[in-house]
């Protein structure tokens, strides 16, 4: 039985039920999707060309849209296909692709989040020295710094799980291919992969979550020490949209990796699934428009230009 699946590959059974509900589900899904594309590349194309958005904080937004761009490029129009198709086969290589790509995108968008909370801490603890310490070369290097991070801590993920034996059973009971269910796969001792998994998962969410958790330690300090009301809030709505995101992709993150596979429950691990791969990336957009008068104002310029121009 070992090694049948790496000639064979793999099974993703996904969605059960009767074909109008997995048609519900599609129209849902792809709706979420198409939703995502346009929300984030809209932001990306809006920092671009806007020149009031050439900021720090908007120039980290842009690069976290770009990753959720990919990342849910990776698995949801797989999942959108197995939903209508009676060939639901993945091959060996093309799951470890799936799953290298999961994870990469993953893990930059945990190190981009810390990024985002650094700047935030700098805007708000040392606006005086801000802008000379935020300079287009640090924002460039913490960008591309999270980008390898993922890179090369994905790579030895990827390749502990492809190099466990396989059992004869290939069907993956997800939407793709990802970490725990492909460990319950494995007909091998797992062992060392739980514990590279929990020490990855806390090199990958631990530490940036450190980072952010002491930023905000430093600017909720600072907030508190200011003395009208209205100051106090207006900083705090610069760091509310960031905030946010940071509470919906770690929350769901750490409690799918960060966590004994004893205590994988198949119905959590599919609904934390969506919630990461899908619902966040959908939402993110949204949050940074509606929250960042920045970005919204920006948005709104855009539009009324382009409405002039046709009127005229």
């Amino acid at each position: 039985m070992e090694g049948q699946n790496k000639s064979t590959g793999f099974i993703i059974l996904g969605f059960s039920g009767n074909l109008e509900m997995r048609g519900l589900l599609f129209t849902l899904f792809l709706t979420m999707y198409v939703m995502s594309l346009v929300g984030n590349a809209l932001i990306s194309i809006i920092v671009r060309l806007d020149p009031a958005l050439h900021t720090p904080m908007c120039y980290f937004i842009a690069s976290l849209s770009l990753v959720d761009i990919c990342y849910t490029s990776v698995t949801v129009p797989k999942m959108l296909v197995n939903l209508l198709s009676k060939d639901k086969n993945i091959s060996f290589t093309g799951c470890a692709a799936q799953l290298y790509f999961l994870l990469f995108l993953g893990t930059t968008e945990c190190f981009l989040l810390a990024a985002m909370a650094y700047d935030r801490f700098m805007a708000i603890c040392n606006p005086l020295r801000y802008a000379s310490i935020m300079s287009k070369q640090l924002c460039a290097g913490l960008v591309a710094g999270s980008w390898a991070s993922g890179m090369v801590l994905s790579l030895g993920q990827t390749n502990l799980i492809f190099a466990l034996p396989f059992c004869e059973d290939n069907r993956i009971d997800y939407f793709f291919c990802d970490i725990p269910p492909l460990l319950r796969l494995a007909c091998g001792d797992i062992f060392i992969n739980e514990i590279a998994v929990f020490v990855a998962g806390m090199l990958i969410t631990l530490i940036p979550s450190l980072l952010i958790l002491g930023s905000y330690i430093h600017i909720i300090t600072t907030i508190l020490k200011i003395a009208s009301a209205k100051g106090r809030q207006k900083a705090f709505s610069t760091c509310s949209s960031h905030l946010i995101v940071i509470t919906l992709f770690y929350g769901s993150a750490s409690a799918m990796y960060l966590r004994p596979s004893s205590s994988y429950t198949l119905e959590n691990d599919k609904f934390l699934a969506l919630l990461y791969s899908i619902i966040t990336p959908t939402l993110n957009p949204i949050i940074y428009s509606l929250r960042s008068k920045e970005i919204n104002a920006a948005l709104k310029r855009r539009a009324t230009s382009k409405c002039f121009h046709f009127n005229h």
